[in-house]
């Protein structure tokens, strides 16, 4: 892949906000819909240690994602699938995560100022991150059914705080 098909894929996570987790457990699969927030390829998400999904995430850490828009023609479809693993962020990387969380959504952000639901929400949710190993730019635009396997430069990407 290109650079500049890597910096679109990389744009088009900029610029959007949720994405559809699909996990599994030893008897069922659950998909759920995250906000997110990426440093790179490598996402952050919060949830409830209790959910479904997070449940899931700790019987079986590989899961799949996806990020796209809801399109009434499909010339138009554009979005990202990714596979790869997850993990609950240990707390010198929940400070990065939160950091960046907070530029993307400052409601979060600004706690001081958030609504008392969401304060009360944030104290019972864990941080996660989610490293691709797989990822495609889907790209209708460019042809019906067009994708491009985007390569991750470092699965593992180290922490800078």
């Amino acid at each position: 892949m290109s650079a500049s098909q890597s910096e679109r894929a990389l744009a088009y996570l900029h610029r959007h906000n949720v994405m559809t987790l699909a996990t599994c457990d030893r008897d069922s699969v659950w998909a759920a819909a995250v906000f997110y927030v990426n440093d790179g390829f490598t996402l952050y998400f919060l949830s409830s240690p209790s959910s479904r999904h997070a449940l899931n995430m700790t019987q079986q850490p590989r899961v799949a994602a996806t990020v796209h828009e809801d399109y009434a023609d499909w010339r138009e479809i554009k979005g990202v699938q990714l596979e790869g693993t997850v993990c609950e962020i240990p707390p010198r990387e929940e400070k990065r995560a939160r950091a960046l969380y907070a530029e993307k959504f400052p409601l979060v952000g600004t706690l001081a100022q958030a609504p008392s639901a969401i304060v009360k929400a944030m104290a019972r949710v864990r941080w996660y991150r989610l490293v691709p190993e797989h990822l495609h730019f889907i790209d209708n635009s460019a042809g019906f059914g067009h994708r491009t396997e985007v390569r991750c430069a470092d699965p593992h990407p180290t922490f800078r705080e």
